[in-house]
């Protein structure tokens, strides 16, 4: 338990930012689970614009802290090498 009036205060901003982090982490997930059902679905169309909108979304999480710049990266280069794959075959 803090005892410090600024551990405290600690506590509270951590709280605050844990919650932002946490509803970021939320939308980036929803945005690459959307690929990755287009992509199962076997639709290439859907699967493309899927990640033309996931991209974005998945850069600026890294931006903003929640997932390392290089983890983003490498979750975007594997989404569109699977949908790049899914276009060829159809």
């Amino acid at each position: 338990m803090a005892n410090t009036s600024s551990a405290k205060k600690a506590v509270r901003k951590i709280a605050r930012r844990t919650a932002v982090n946490r509803a970021r982490r939320s939308v980036l997930r929803t945005f690459v689970r959307k690929v990755e059902e287009a992509i199962a679905s076997g639709d290439a169309a859907v699967a493309a614009q899927a990640l033309q909108t996931a991209a974005p979304v998945v850069m600026k999480a890294a931006q903003r802290g929640v997932i390392h710049k290089n983890t983003a990266s490498r979750k975007v280069s594997r989404l569109t090498a699977r949908v790049k794959a899914l276009s060829a075959s159809a």
